[in-house]
């Protein structure tokens, strides 16, 4: 989903869109919070059902990589570090650097925060969440672009209605084994 498809469908449950516009609504409130609130709840639901990353990196021995260095390699900023093989190591920092106690190829798994949306990106963006996470997205930016709308109460609805899909995010990528018998029928 691209970050203009997102504009849409949440402007479509505040009932603020106008595609005419050149923000997609005529309300410079909604307009100025759009971005910011997406990025905000993309942050939060990458924390929940996280991005992953592979690594592959020619390493050193006693060559220290903390999680901005990897970050680099892997062209976001990483949330938090997974599996390492291929080279021994130790945690150094917290659990935020990997010392290498030899030369190799470090395999390293690790998730990432998505890249920022600002007002300048473009509407071509795609986001990088899953799909379910996109479709909860929209729900949590009208309740905050609506959480000061103390008459209509339609924050709370949208709030609720929130919190209730995220109860239910299944968090997984994978389940935790399959066993085939038998073969498979082509």
């Amino acid at each position: 989903m691209t970050l203009f498809e997102m504009k849409e469908k949440i402007l479509a449950l505040v009932e603020e869109g106008n595609p005419e516009s050149l923000f997609l609504t005529e309300d410079p409130d909604i307009a100025g919070k759009l971005c910011h609130v997406i990025d905000q709840l993309q942050f939060e639901l990458a924390r929940l059902k996280k991005l992953p990353r592979f690594l592959r990196l020619p390493v050193k021995t006693g060559e220290i990589l903390d999680l901005a260095a990897l970050g680099k390699a892997a062209g976001r900023e990483i949330y938090q570090l997974g599996t390492v093989s291929g080279a021994a190591y130790t945690l150094r920092a917290a659990g935020t650097a990997l010392e290498f106690e030899e030369d190799g190829v470090a395999k390293i798994e690790c998730f990432v925060y998505p890249a920022r949306i600002t007002p300048r990106t473009e509407d071509t963006e795609s986001l990088e969440l899953s799909p379910d996470c996109l479709a909860l997205l929209p729900y949590g930016a009208a309740a905050d672009l609506l959480k000061s709308d103390p008459v209509a109460q339609y924050g709370k609805v949208y709030a609720d209605r929130y919190e209730s899909m995220l109860r239910r995010l299944d968090t997984r990528y994978a389940v935790s084994g399959i066993r085939v018998e038998g073969g498979v029928a082509l």
